[in-house]
């Protein structure tokens, strides 16, 4: 660093020293040049999300049997994370095979070591989801699959808080009006929807239902804001490399989960394949696909657009759950789509993009004649989400 300024080591651009403020803006300048080749891959992660997304619950109440799952929960999200494992190593040997003369071994040991120690911070978003996943087929118990899709999008505004909060991102104050229009939304959906007269572990089930739908929104939203931060923060490893430290701790979390259910219910439940049927197969290769998805979202694209996308699934779940399952699409599911709908078109809007300052935090290029390089070194910046990440990225003269 010299007078205040930070020179990129790559293309040798000379930049204020940056705040939190001003490496949201890089992100915010980064989203605006994204390529037509990045759209088409939002594009596609977009619609893949919607399918599967709706698919899931779907798929996770056809899987039970009078009301009951004949199988463990937890086996089920075991597979998943060994079926994400295997596809993970897949591509990594393909990557492998067409690497480029002279860049280095993605297979050697050194590579492994040191992309192991940059990436530990993984294992902590893979224990939030071991959790989360069996929080799913909890609520399978109290809401019925199109019920379940809305309840989740709750997510979308609590990640916009700790967005806010810990990758100091920017939202203007129509992109909050559009989330408190979804809460809104999800809230019409809501009316009348906890049947009557039933309990589950004790309590009535509308406590039982609202404390799990406290944990079921909080767990998966840290997760994903936390996911994001880690697999942004060391952009230039390989996802499938990322992918396999986080589905390799998600394994490992599920098998003790796994252990400890043998250990009090007896060797008996340590059968992990017990109670299976074609449908839970399709559950558990939907739910690694959905995975895998989701890692390509927060790498390359943005937690809000992959919490919305899944918002688009709602009407699939609906239309299959009335379609499969005779559920009724009430009138108060059909006006809180609208309401939906609503909130994601004034969200994304270009009205409500958040304005660069002129004043304070403004982020200066100076020197910097190669485009692709200054959108490379803002979207670096903007992963790192602090100041000392950004100095490590671009060390001083």
């Amino acid at each position: 660093m010299k007078n205040g300024m930070v020179e990129c080591s790559v293309c040798h651009s000379r930049l204020v020293s940056p705040t939190s403020r001003t490496v949201s803006r890089a992100y915010d300048n980064h989203k605006i040049r994204v390529s037509s080749k990045h759209r088409a891959l939002n594009v596609f992660l977009v619609v893949g999300d919607c399918i599967l997304v709706g698919l899931q619950p779907v798929l996770v109440y056809m899987s039970k049997v009078d009301g009951k799952f004949n199988f463990s929960p937890v086996s089920v999200n075991f597979l998943t994370e060994m079926a994400k494992v295997l596809f993970a190593v897949v591509m990594l040997l393909f990557q492998a095979r067409h690497q480029k003369v002279g860049e280095k071994p993605i297979l050697s040991l050194s590579t492994f070591v040191q992309a192991a120690r940059n990436n530990v911070l993984l294992a902590v978003p893979a224990f939030l989801y071991a959790i989360n996943n069996y929080l799913k087929f909890i609520m399978q118990l109290y809401f019925n699959p199109a019920t379940v899709k809305m309840l989740s999008n709750l997510k979308v505004l609590v990640i916009a808080v700790l967005l806010k909060m810990i990758m100091k991102r920017r939202f203007s104050i129509i992109q909050w009006e559009a989330l408190a229009l979804l809460l809104i939304g999800i809230s019409v959906n809501q009316l009348r929807s906890l049947p009557e007269g039933s309990a589950a572990l004790g309590l009535p089930v509308t406590t039982g239902a609202y404390i799990y739908t406290l944990i079921f929104v909080t767990i998966p939203s840290l997760a994903s804001v936390y996911n994001e931060y880690a697999l942004k923060s060391q952009y230039e490893t390989s996802i499938y490399l990322q992918n396999l430290f986080l589905y390799g701790y998600g394994a490992i979390f599920n098998f003790l989960a796994i252990l400890g259910i043998a250990i009090f219910k007896g060797p008996s439940s340590f059968d992990i394949l017990q109670g299976h049927s074609k449908a839970t197969m399709l559950l558990i290769f939907n739910n690694a696909a959905q995975g895998i998805l989701s890692s390509f979202f927060f790498k390359y694209a943005d937690t809000i657009l992959k919490k919305y996308s899944s918002t688009v699934a709602t009407i699939f779940t609906g239309i299959a759950s009335a379609a499969l399952f005779g559920h009724i699409l009430t009138m108060n599911f059909l006006l809180g789509i609208s309401i939906v709908f609503i909130s994601m078109h004034q969200f994304f809007s270009p009205l409500s993009k958040v304005r660069d300052e002129q004043q304070n935090g403004k982020l200066e290029l100076v020197n910097a004649p190669d485009d692709h390089h200054r959108a490379k070194d803002s979207f670096l910046n903007m992963a790192a989400g602090a100041n000392e990440e950004v100095k490590n990225t671009h060390p001083s003269p």
